[in-house]
């Protein structure tokens, strides 16, 4: 007994590998005749494997995954707990055969069904543990962990439901497991993760979110979603005051949005307006505005789209988000791309040109002419060019002419036809202002114009002297 306590104590103390010649008695401490000897020996382990002071290679090499197995038989919980995870860490070393490994899971499975909750909980993060690269993993899915996994989603326990929907997030990344998560009968597991996301344990809702979104990227499982009642417990995630909480929420809405089939659901059932008071509160939340942008350009296309942003404040969330200052490029590019959209619908359009201040003017015209970042300098530009010119777009638009001539100028140069059309689309529009003609007059845009024009004319001369190809020559080619 003073050898195995003599190595808890130097686990818990060593801060350095162990010395392989300190290996050699471990192995006759875990054979011991005394149980309070072996799991004193076991702890010792359990520690040094924890701080990677033992060598997971060498400790099988040892041949002590034979007592650490046979302890998993004991009885006893605390030495069921440390022998679990033990075998866990040794069984994520990649060097280890499929045979030995599975031998370490077969056992572990049986714990996770364990009465014992202390058990069942350390059974649970030892089966997480080994979800986190993707040999064990494989082998986890072949020796059927996921039925047990997908059983303890209903656990009592908020840690083991924990660690089992985790564990089922990690195996979700993976489309290869997929059909064995889906074979389970009725929709089992997808009805499990809906249960646990109206648990009032905000970690594991937001875990059963995002496994939930892992595998709504596959088209099979969003249809069986479809068939169950998962925008209830979904809205009740997005009113949640933090944004850790909601943000695995809006961002499996913002993937379940892009699936043609959710649409016309999502917005009978008030998702839009849902949406809007959330820009309203949680403007700081880059991933909240981000996908917010999204939801909103996915379910604004269609009449009844539309009068649900029309009613709501989808589009007030936005505008105000467009003009915070702590928004990076990326997040920006999800609001202007919003807002562009919202600009090719008439109804829309009428709105959001007469909501706009001279904040959101001035704001569209600098970052139209920046040059970090081409598809925001783009998506500023398209807004402006859709503008409809009343009396007081062209009062908010005559200070900055100048900033858009010669952004205009910097597009016109541009080798992206793109660029170049826009260009013409925006002094078409601009144009209706006699303020923004006089300043374009005699303008180098002006010249440069009338130049693309020449080119253009003389290219289409040139092309009507080719023989035009037969439809068929076109069609080979």
């Amino acid at each position: 007994m003073t050898a195995a306590v003599y190595y808890l104590r130097l686990s818990h103390q060593l801060n350095s590998p162990l010395p392989d010649d300190f290996m050699e008695p471990i192995m006759p401490l875990l054979l011991s005749i005394h149980f309070d000897v072996q799991k004193s020996i076991l702890l010792a382990v359990v520690n040094l494997l924890i701080k990677n002071n033992v060598c997971k290679e060498l400790v099988i090499e040892m041949g002590m995954l034979v007592p650490l197995l046979e302890l998993f038989q004991s009885g006893d919980a605390t030495a069921q707990c440390h022998s679990c995870a033990c075998i866990a860490m040794l069984a994520s070393a990649e060097s280890n055969t499929d045979a030995l490994l599975v031998d370490g899971i077969i056992p572990l499975l049986a714990l996770a069904k364990s009465y014992d909750p202390k058990v069942q909980q350390d059974a649970a993060w030892a089966l997480l543990y080994l979800t986190q690269s993707d040999w064990p993993t494989r082998i986890l899915c072949q020796a059927g962990a996921i039925p047990v996994l997908v059983l303890l989603l209903q656990s009592s326990d908020p840690e083991v439901q924990f660690y089992s929907c985790t564990a089922l997030c990690n195996i979700a990344a993976k489309q290869e497991h997929h059909p064995k998560m889906l074979s389970i009968g009725s929709h089992y597991l997808l009805k499990s993760l809906l249960t646990l996301m109206s648990s009032s344990v905000q970690k594991n809702s937001a875990q059963a979110c995002r496994c939930l979104q892992t595998l709504s990227m596959n088209v099979l499982i969003q249809e069986q979603l479809m068939e169950l009642e998962w925008v209830l417990p979904l809205k009740g995630l997005l009113k949640d005051s933090a944004p850790v909480w909601t943000e695995p929420a809006i961002t499996l809405l913002s993937d379940l949005s892009a699936h043609p089939p959710n649409k016309d659901i999502l917005i009978s059932e008030g998702v839009l307006d849902g949406i809007g008071q959330l820009l309203r509160h949680h403007r700081s939340s880059c991933v909240i505005v981000a996908h917010s942008c999204k939801i909103i350009t996915n379910l604004c296309s269609s009449c009844t789209g539309q009068q649900a942003v029309l009613e709501g404040l989808c589009l007030s969330g936005p505008l105000r988000a467009f003009l915070l200052p702590t928004l990076g490029d990326e997040t920006l590019l999800h609001v202007t791309s919003c807002l562009q959209h919202m600009m090719t619908l008439d109804p829309l359009k009428c709105k959001l040109s007469a909501t706009l201040t001279s904040e959101h003017v001035s704001r569209l015209v600098k970052l139209s002419g920046q040059s970090g970042n081409s598809q925001l300098s783009y998506n500023c530009a398209a807004i402006i060019s859709k503008l409809d010119m009343s009396a007081e777009m062209r009062h908010l638009l005559r200070p900055h002419y100048l900033n858009v001539i010669e952004y205009l100028l910097a597009f016109l140069q541009r080798r992206d036809v793109q660029f170049q059309q826009l260009v013409i689309i925006t002094v078409f529009n601009l144009q209706k202002d006699e303020g923004f003609v006089s300043q374009l007059a005699d303008s180098e845009l002006e010249v440069q114009l009338w130049k693309v024009q020449a080119q253009t004319e003389e290219t289409r001369r040139l092309l009507q002297r080719i023989q035009p190809l037969s439809p068929s020559c076109v069609l080979n080619h």
